[in-house]
């Protein structure tokens, strides 16, 4: 994996209620870390958001994520379709990529409101493109390029239900 420096650093509009810090050193610890946050029963209707510059890992992310959740087939990142859907045996799944969102109208008229308001996982790359219109997230994932291989990641929560989910890491 590599990473393209392309925006500065996101800052967190919501403070956080807890927070960890993580290094991936591989790709198969992003794996390791996909299948325990699949295993928390609050996942089921979470959101998460993923921070970072591009080729940071965050759709790798969500692969691990979506596979360890029994999706199979291709996933592809949702850049030009704004959201993929996904049905796996415990919940639907949104994979939201706001990189191309420019026009709150779009939020409207595509429904994300009602994807927002019914059950199920809803993750998105780019948020910060989109967060006027979004809940805090539960949990919200920087992901950090060290080397080609190596990720800083740091997890902060913004809601009851994402402190509860991080206490299943160290702090």
């Amino acid at each position: 994996m590599t990473a393209a420096d392309h925006n500065p650093a996101i800052l967190e509009m919501t403070l956080s209620l807890a927070s960890r810090q993580l290094i991936w050193h591989s790709e198969d610890d992003t794996a390791a870390f996909a299948r325990q946050l699949a295993a928390l029963p609050q996942l089921r209707n979470a959101y998460i958001t993923l921070h970072g510059d591009l080729g940071a890992g965050k759709t790798t992310f969500v692969r691990h994520l979506l596979r360890t959740l029994g999706v199979s087939g291709r996933i592809k990142s949702p850049t030009y379709a704004v959201v993929e859907p996904h049905e796996c045996a415990a919940m639907p799944v949104w994979h939201f990529d706001f990189y191309r969102f420019d026009d709150p109208r779009e939020w409207e008229d595509a429904g994300f409101r009602d994807i927002f308001a019914s059950d199920g996982l809803k993750l998105a790359e780019w948020p910060e493109k989109a967060a006027a219109l979004t809940p805090p997230a539960d949990i919200a994932i920087h992901i950090e390029a060290i080397d080609d291989t190596q990720r800083r990641v740091s997890l902060h929560a913004h809601t009851q239900a994402g402190a509860q989910m991080l206490q299943h890491w160290p702090a």
